[in-house]
């Protein structure tokens, strides 16, 4: 993930795994970062230090409610994972997107707020989880002000069709947003084919949710939920457990989509052989 702060720096957000464990004792020397091809110079780094803008996204369409009452339940014990500087809004979503509440650092009300998000909104009954994600990404990008680092993280079944509103389009404003996109994805957890020749029959305009296109695409992480209270503990946790690295941006054209690609030096690589870095692969130019 890709975060851009003032004029300079290009800030890389980083979540590093071997198997299903997360790596937690990497240094700055053991990363290489490359802009266009060219390799960068690092100017800080950090693991879990950065406060975080954390978006919790939830379904609460008819199928997803009795899910959202698990997590509710565990729900404090979940964001002590957080720290007093972070801040955390719910947003909730069916047919509709609706900001249950905006940006605090109240993270024990956020925890209550969750519980009650199920029945105070009327957001329809059918299910739009790409507008969803694209309104999350645009409140993001509104209310989450300058600095530290910014998640999302949705709760659903991905059972869902857009209309005209690609998973290309949505990956951009989430890039746009400078957003990592995590998804907790609940019941059958059906991971569609990515888009391809399509029949006569079949309609252009229609295309199938795919959350976990929209977290790889943008550095984040997916699961498919056992419990969901213990699978919403384990995402904020690890959406905790980051790293962030940053560089002096490149001289570019403004708005220009720049290709960064992220690896471990020889001797990190070496311990860690099988390791897995997830981030983007990109950001726009300032």
């Amino acid at each position: 993930m890709v975060f851009k702060t003032g004029v300079a720096d290009v800030r890389v957000d980083i979540q590093a795994t071997q198997g299903p464990n997360l790596i937690k004792d990497l240094t700055k020397d053991d990363f290489l970062v490359t802009d266009e091809n060219q390799p960068q110079t690092l100017v800080s780094f950090s693991h879990g230090d950065e406060p975080l803008n954390l978006i919790l996204l939830l379904d609460i369409s008819g199928s997803m409610q009795s899910y959202i009452e698990q997590i509710a339940q565990t729900a404090r014990d979940a964001l002590e994972h957080l720290r007093p500087a972070d801040r955390v809004a719910i947003m909730v979503f069916a047919k509709k997107t609706a900001v249950h509440q905006g940006f605090s650092d109240n993270l024990a009300e956020s925890a209550r707020q969750i519980g009650s998000a199920v029945t105070k909104w009327d957001v329809g009954t059918t299910t739009q989880i790409n507008s969803a994600v694209m309104d999350a990404a645009h409140y993001m990008q509104a209310h989450a002000g300058p600095g530290g680092r910014r998640a999302i993280l949705i709760l659903t079944d991905n059972l869902s069709m857009s209309f005209q509103l690609t998973d290309g389009q949505v990956i951009r404003e989430l890039n746009k947003a400078d957003t990592v996109f995590n998804a907790i994805v609940t019941g059958r957890a059906i991971r569609p084919d990515l888009p391809g020749p399509r029949t006569p029959s079949t309609n252009p305009d229609l295309t199938p949710a795919n959350v976990f296109h929209l977290a790889e695409d943008t550095g984040g992480e997916w699961v498919k939920a056992g419990e969901a209270n213990a699978t919403f503990t384990e995402m904020i946790e690890r959406i905790r457990s980051r790293y962030m690295l940053a560089y002096h941006e490149p001289e570019s054209t403004p708005g220009a989509f720049r290709h960064i690609t992220v690896d471990l030096s020889p001797q990190a690589r070496k311990k860690y052989p099988s390791a897995e870095l997830h981030t983007r692969n990109g950001y726009y130019a300032q």
